[in-house]
Protein backbone atom coordinates (compact mmCIF):
# COMPACT_ATOMS: atom_id res chain seq x y z
CA UNK A 1 0.00 0.00 0.00
CA UNK A 2 1.36 3.37 -1.79
CA UNK A 3 2.00 5.58 1.62
CA UNK A 4 3.01 9.62 1.48
CA UNK A 5 3.85 11.47 4.55
CA UNK A 6 4.30 15.49 4.20
CA UNK A 7 6.36 17.24 6.88
CA UNK A 8 7.54 20.77 6.94
CA UNK A 9 4.86 22.97 7.58
CA UNK A 10 4.37 25.45 9.93
CA UNK A 11 4.20 29.31 10.57
CA UNK A 12 5.82 31.74 8.84
CA UNK A 13 5.68 35.70 7.98
CA UNK A 14 5.28 37.32 4.88
CA UNK A 15 8.94 37.30 3.17
CA UNK A 16 10.19 34.14 4.88
CA UNK A 17 10.53 30.24 3.85
CA UNK A 18 10.07 26.91 4.56
CA UNK A 19 10.53 23.59 3.19
CA UNK A 20 8.37 20.97 2.66
CA UNK A 21 9.18 17.69 2.56
CA UNK A 22 7.15 14.02 1.26
CA UNK A 23 8.19 10.27 1.72
CA UNK A 24 6.74 7.73 -0.38
CA UNK A 25 6.31 4.02 1.14
CA UNK A 26 4.97 0.63 0.44
CA UNK A 27 6.29 -0.38 -3.47
CA UNK A 28 9.58 0.67 -5.59
CA UNK A 29 9.01 4.33 -7.12
CA UNK A 30 11.03 4.23 -10.47
CA UNK A 31 8.86 5.68 -13.08
CA UNK A 32 6.83 7.82 -11.15
CA UNK A 33 6.14 11.22 -11.11
CA UNK A 34 5.52 13.61 -8.06
CA UNK A 35 3.84 16.61 -7.21
CA UNK A 36 2.63 18.96 -4.92
CA UNK A 37 -0.88 20.76 -4.72
CA UNK A 38 -2.24 22.82 -2.26
CA UNK A 39 -5.91 24.25 -0.66
CA UNK A 40 -7.09 26.82 0.66
CA UNK A 41 -9.89 27.43 2.88
CA UNK A 42 -13.04 27.68 0.49
CA UNK A 43 -11.01 26.73 -2.47
CA UNK A 44 -10.33 24.44 -4.65
CA UNK A 45 -7.05 22.06 -4.32
CA UNK A 46 -4.82 23.49 -7.09
CA UNK A 47 -1.41 22.37 -8.72
CA UNK A 48 1.50 23.97 -7.17
CA UNK A 49 4.24 21.76 -9.16
CA UNK A 50 5.80 18.75 -10.30
CA UNK A 51 8.60 16.92 -11.21
CA UNK A 52 9.17 13.63 -13.39
CA UNK A 53 11.17 10.55 -12.12
CA UNK A 54 14.42 11.78 -13.30
CA UNK A 55 13.83 15.54 -12.72
CA UNK A 56 14.38 16.36 -15.96
CA UNK A 57 11.11 17.83 -16.23
CA UNK A 58 9.94 20.08 -13.67
CA UNK A 59 6.88 22.42 -14.12
CA UNK A 60 5.19 24.95 -11.70
CA UNK A 61 1.91 27.31 -11.65
CA UNK A 62 2.18 30.65 -12.25
CA UNK A 63 1.51 31.88 -8.90
CA UNK A 64 4.34 30.52 -7.27
CA UNK A 65 7.27 30.67 -10.44
CA UNK A 66 10.32 31.91 -9.39
CA UNK A 67 9.35 31.54 -5.65
CA UNK A 68 8.97 27.73 -5.01
CA UNK A 69 11.25 25.02 -6.08
CA UNK A 70 10.47 21.14 -6.86
CA UNK A 71 13.09 18.70 -5.99
CA UNK A 72 13.91 14.90 -5.14
CA UNK A 73 16.19 12.33 -3.97
CA UNK A 74 14.98 9.41 -5.82
CA UNK A 75 17.15 7.18 -3.07
CA UNK A 76 14.99 8.43 -0.49
CA UNK A 77 11.55 8.25 -2.85
CA UNK A 78 11.43 11.71 -1.15
CA UNK A 79 9.86 14.57 -2.86
CA UNK A 80 10.82 18.49 -1.52
CA UNK A 81 9.41 21.80 -2.17
CA UNK A 82 11.54 24.82 -1.45
CA UNK A 83 9.18 27.90 -1.11
CA UNK A 84 10.62 31.24 -0.90
CA UNK A 85 9.28 34.76 -0.24
CA UNK A 86 6.08 33.51 0.81
CA UNK A 87 2.67 35.55 0.71
CA UNK A 88 -0.16 35.36 2.88
CA UNK A 89 -2.03 33.69 -0.12
CA UNK A 90 0.47 31.21 0.16
CA UNK A 91 -2.04 30.05 3.03
CA UNK A 92 -2.94 26.58 2.55
CA UNK A 93 -2.84 22.99 3.43
CA UNK A 94 -0.14 21.67 0.97
CA UNK A 95 -0.29 17.97 -0.44
CA UNK A 96 2.03 15.61 -2.25
CA UNK A 97 1.15 12.98 -4.78
CA UNK A 98 2.36 10.56 -7.02
CA UNK A 99 1.56 8.89 -10.37
CA UNK A 100 2.85 6.31 -12.37
CA UNK A 101 4.41 7.84 -15.48
CA UNK A 102 4.57 10.86 -16.85
CA UNK A 103 4.53 14.19 -14.89
CA UNK A 104 1.50 16.78 -15.36
CA UNK A 105 -0.17 19.23 -14.21
CA UNK A 106 -3.52 18.06 -14.29
CA UNK A 107 -3.79 16.68 -10.46
CA UNK A 108 -7.21 14.76 -11.02
CA UNK A 109 -4.15 12.12 -12.68
CA UNK A 110 -2.28 11.22 -9.44
CA UNK A 111 -3.18 8.33 -8.32
CA UNK A 112 -1.97 8.47 -4.02
CA UNK A 113 -2.40 11.82 -1.57
CA UNK A 114 -0.56 12.14 1.25
CA UNK A 115 -2.77 14.00 4.35
CA UNK A 116 -1.39 17.05 3.50
CA UNK A 117 0.77 19.67 5.72
CA UNK A 118 -0.58 23.07 7.00
CA UNK A 119 1.19 25.96 6.02
CA UNK A 120 0.58 29.50 7.11
CA UNK A 121 2.00 32.59 6.10
CA UNK A 122 1.16 36.21 8.73
CA UNK A 123 0.88 39.23 7.27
Amino acid sequence: QVQLAESGGGLVQAGGSLRLSCTASGRTFASYAMAWSRQAPGKEREFVAGISWSGAWTYYADPVKGRFTISRDKDKNTVYLQMNSLKPEDTAVYYCAVKFGYATAAIDEYDHWGQGTQVTVSS
